[in-house]
């Protein structure tokens, strides 16, 4: 989420901003992401990535979870209670795809062409250690999944599937809808024509990698900018 708090907030018509906050270039599963839980609040909240169903036994679950298919996720027992009632916006202005090559995979940056934040349909839910054998020291988890979808034309090149992306006019539509027919008529791969996309550098496969140059065309990158430290 490479936008300030302040920007972020007036374009999408958010309510209290988590403190502190910083611009993020390559968030990973496992990390704390921005996401709004509630509509009639809006306010953004932090939670992990990776979502750990309330019943699961051990939250290691969330490893496999950073994805939901739009397809199955109203059927699916790690999904279906928070699809019915613990639905969450994933604030980002950008994402990732790996092309993948005969002999390596190639990183592409995926944005909406006027560059504005938007949101990712997710799903979260509560996570308390369960019983007197319990782990001692495990705290209570928040964590959330993202949806994902068919990809578009503009990502299908690429990678076969993409994150499902609401702009500004659907994305509340996602937290205040009640039956599952208008959930999942949400649940479509953008308009192509909002997207555009460029390669980037393979810098990206590191989490420990978190700049702005993380972002830029790898054609217009030098390895300079590597070799002095600038992706670090």
């Amino acid at each position: 989420m490479a936008i300030d708090a302040q920007h972020l907030q007036m374009t999408l018509d958010l309510g209290e901003m988590p403190e502190p906050w910083e611009k993020r270039y390559n968030i990973a599963p496992s990390q704390y992401i921005p996401t709004v839980p509630f509509a009639d609040t809006r306010h953004v909240v932090y939670m992990r990535w990776g979502l750990v169903p309330f019943w699961a036994q051990d939250p290691a679950i969330g490893n496999r979870m950073i994805n939901a298919r739009a397809e199955t996720v109203a059927e699916k027992p790690s999904f279906r209670a928070s699809f019915k009632n613990k639905r969450c916006l994933i604030l980002a202005d950008g994402f990732y795809e790996w092309q993948k090559g005969a002999k390596s995979s190639v990183p592409y940056y995926f944005t909406l062409k006027t560059r504005e934040p938007f949101a990712f349909a997710g799903l979260w839910d509560d996570w308390e250690p369960k019983g007197v054998s319990s782990e001692p020291g495990i705290p209570g988890l928040t964590t959330c999944t993202l949806i994902t979808t068919e990809a578009n034309r503009v990502v299908a090149p690429i990678h076969p599937r993409m994150p499902v992306v609401l702009t500004k006019d659907l994305m509340w539509d996602w937290l205040r809808a009640e039956t599952e027919t208008e959930k999942l008529a949400l649940l479509k791969p953008l308009d192509p024509d909002l997207m555009q996309t460029w390669q980037v550098g393979k810098e990206v496969n590191s989490p420990v990698n978190d700049t702005e140059a993380l972002i830029r065309p790898y054609s217009d990158l030098e390895q300079n900018d590597y070799k002095q430290g600038r992706l670090i």
